[in-house]
């Protein structure tokens, strides 16, 4: 088994069109969550963490723009920066790199733009709209872009479907599948018919995120994208690239309990797994980057699910969810929330829970007492980073900092 690395990250998020800037608003814990400009009319809630100032027209070329949702130009955009950053479509034959990416909701947008022409005007239907709504329409794209001709696919498992891609294609290149790949996710579900479907569930935020706050009152909704290259660490130090962080463990489970109600049982069978798989122990774990969506039910389950894991030891372990900052992007949020734990073990800084404050404190009947009123500094050596949907479907990543 070989040891697999990150030499290359990018992304388009609320907070920022590149690693610089969602670092520095990361870090300096400006969120990201705003008011929206033109919401759907009877919505419950009037805040989204949107992505500003993107602009397709600059960004891709006339090919692309005649395909691509934008849920596909945050996927485009995004893996150029990984690509330049690491060089592993030059160090590598074509075929020996995976793109591995996850979706969840697909082209939203081309599903609204579409459907009010057909419903309210009776126009046509532009002949590209099925390539452009597949969920898989920003892994081809990408693969075009840079001549991949390896294994390309999508996951799509909901919430988590960006950390059950990065864990896929961790294996694959650990295994020897293949030599490096890029992976991540993308998202771009503020549509019409989606903001009126998550106002239904009644879990959606009428302030904004505050994840295991006393007084949480439900998730923000967001959009955006990550992407990682990764690669075997001997072939990244004998082409003498830059490694960033090391992907040492991955965890999965299924609850088999409830299409929307989770369990504490499968998340912590999933952080179990991935401890087991970096060849660690509880112990070992210095921080964890939590789902914590912000709802009630959840941030309960996952709490209880770190008791079972950790123990006592879970009152002392340092707990963040970055959700108060970017938002809950659905399927890319994993991949938002890996790139915050990587920045942090490269700063020695541990990010704050945004929304937590002396008049919104950590809900005590959670039983974890270190969930991060603000930045920390602190030198973990390992870090998990959560991810749990809907109908089950848990993901864990483990990872640690690269010392040479």
């Amino acid at each position: 088994m070989k040891r697999v690395v990150i030499t290359g990250m990018g992304c388009i998020t609320p907070l920022g069109h590149d690693i610089a800037s969602f670092e520095e608003n990361l870090f300096a814990g400006r969120t990201g969550i705003r008011e929206m400009t033109d919401p759907p009319p009877g919505l419950h809630f009037a805040r989204t963490a949107a992505v500003q100032d993107f602009s397709q027209a600059e960004l891709l070329n006339a090919a692309q723009r005649q395909i691509a949702d934008r849920t596909s130009a945050f996927a485009i955009a995004s893996a150029r920066q990984a690509v330049a950053q690491s060089g592993i479509v030059a160090a590598y034959p074509s075929e020996s790199i995976a793109i591995v990416f996850g979706c969840s909701t697909g082209g939203r947008t081309t599903e609204d733009q579409e459907s009010e022409k057909l419903f309210t005007r009776g126009g046509r239907i532009h002949p590209l709209t099925v390539p452009r709504v597949m969920a898989s329409a920003g892994a081809s794209l990408v693969s075009m872009e840079n001549g991949i001709t390896g294994p390309a696919f999508t996951v799509t498992t909901a919430c988590a479907s960006a950390t059950h891609a990065i864990g896929l294609a961790f294996q694959m290149v650990r295994s020897g599948a293949v030599h490096a790949a890029l992976t991540g996710a993308h998202e771009a579900p503020l549509s019409y018919v989606f903001l009126k479907g998550w106002d239904g569930l009644h879990v959606v935020s009428p302030t904004a995120c505050r994840p295991f706050a006393a007084d949480r009152d439900g998730m923000t909704l967001a959009e955006g994208a990550a992407v990682f290259a990764i690669e075997s660490l001997d072939a990244a130090q004998a082409r003498g690239a830059e490694v960033l962080a090391e992907l040492v463990g991955f965890g999965m489970s299924s609850d088999a309990h409830h299409i929307t109600q989770p369990t504490p049982a499968g998340p912590a069978a999933a952080m179990l797994r991935a401890i087991e798989d970096a060849h660690a122990t509880p112990a070992d774990i210095g921080y964890i980057n939590a789902h914590g969506t912000g709802t009630d039910v959840n941030d309960r389950v996952e709490a209880e699910a770190i008791y079972r894991v950790f123990g006592e030891r879970a009152r002392t372990l340092p707990i963040s969810s970055t959700k108060g900052l970017h938002g809950h992007a659905i399927g890319a949020s994993g991949a938002m929330e890996l790139l915050a734990t990587v920045l942090a073990f490269r700063r020695n800084l541990l990010p704050t829970n945004a929304g937590l404050t002396e008049n919104s404190p950590t809900d005590p009947a959670l039983h974890l007492d270190h969930i991060l009123l603000q930045n920390e500094p602190a030198t973990p050596t390992l870090a998990l980073s959560n991810s749990f949907a809907f109908g089950g479907l848990n993901a864990v990543l483990a990872m640690k900092r690269y010392d040479p």
